[in-house]
């Protein structure tokens, strides 16, 4: 997939997935994913899976990091969710994988839309 991949769109999608990623903890994969469709023309299967490869290694060390020198990461929550998410991305790859991409699309995309618009409202309401 990413041998006709131009690297400056790669390091592109990498430096501002991971810059959202520092400032908001969004882990990268609701930006890294649609860059990978719509941007990089990856199938929907494969911007997921390569997603999960690129954010495995470095899950936001240089964040965490930081965060940690300034006392605002609970290593134990950390652990228990960790382990938590670890089983949950097994039973969502075995799910997404018995699905069409066309059906796989449709429902990240109302998943980043229910999140966003959630978001937008309890601001909105908590400005007033």
């Amino acid at each position: 997939m990413a041998g006709s991949l131009s690297v400056i769109l790669l390091l592109t999608i990498g430096l501002v997935s991971g810059i959202a990623s520092g400032m908001f903890g969004i882990g990268g994969g609701v930006l890294i994913v649609p860059a990978l469709v719509y941007l990089a023309k990856f199938s929907q299967h494969g911007a997921i899976g390569t997603s999960l490869a690129i954010l495995l290694p470095p899950v936001g060390l240089g964040a965490v990091i930081e965060y940690y020198r300034h006392g605002n990461v609970d290593i134990k929550a950390a652990i228990i969710v960790a382990l938590a998410l670890m089983l949950g991305g097994w039973i969502g790859a075995n799910l997404a994988n018995h699905m069409g991409g066309h059906a796989l699309k449709l429902c990240f995309g109302l998943f980043v839309l229910g999140i966003g618009g959630y978001l937008v409202f309890d601001a909105v309401r908590s400005m007033a």
